[in-house]
């Protein structure tokens, strides 16, 4: 799911072009400080959003501080357009709440990305400098949302397993 989170599809390029995205995905999992879920559709996976949390040394675009996890979604082409995308993340903040204060992503400036996580609660985060994409050079703009802190809210009514996994 790295690979369309960083628009790799869009660029034509591989993860293994870009080196330094393999932070992202190394040792994922191996922590509990890592959190994610993902979504199926016609019994495959159509999507995935996951937090990680780096440290400064990871020289991360989106980085704010050592306690804040840095966010990536991605929802497979064909499942885009079907509200997957808001679903997993409306899902994905309240079970970050129970963990996390905030949470941090690096969006592409002036892209469509950027009124989706405004519509999720996201606010722009000066980081005092310019940060470019590692995949393409294009500008990119740090945001963050602050959490409510609460017990994690499972989906039980209704709830659909050939939807939800986590």
């Amino acid at each position: 799911m790295l690979f369309y989170a960083m628009r790799l599809n869009v660029v034509n390029k591989t993860l293994q072009e870009i080196p330094s995205l393999s932070m992202y995905e190394q040792f994922y999992g191996f922590t509990n400080k890592d959190l994610g879920l993902y979504v199926l559709a016609d019994n495959q996976v159509a999507g995935a959003v996951w937090t990680r949390q780096l440290n400064t040394d990871h020289l991360s675009n989106g980085f704010v501080d050592d306690r804040t996890p840095i966010l990536n979604i991605a929802v497979i082409p064909k499942y885009r357009g079907e509200g997957i995308g808001s679903a997993m993340m409306e899902q994905f903040l309240l079970e970050a709440g129970a963990l996390h204060e905030k949470i941090s992503v690096s969006v592409v400036r002036d892209s469509a990305a950027v009124r989706f996580y405004e519509r999720h609660g996201f606010i722009y985060y000066d980081n005092g400098f310019e940060e470019k994409s590692p995949v393409d050079g294009s500008h990119v703009v740090t945001m963050i949302k602050h959490l409510s802190i609460e017990a994690v809210k499972r989906p039980t009514d209704g709830y659909d397993p050939r939807r939800w996994m986590d």
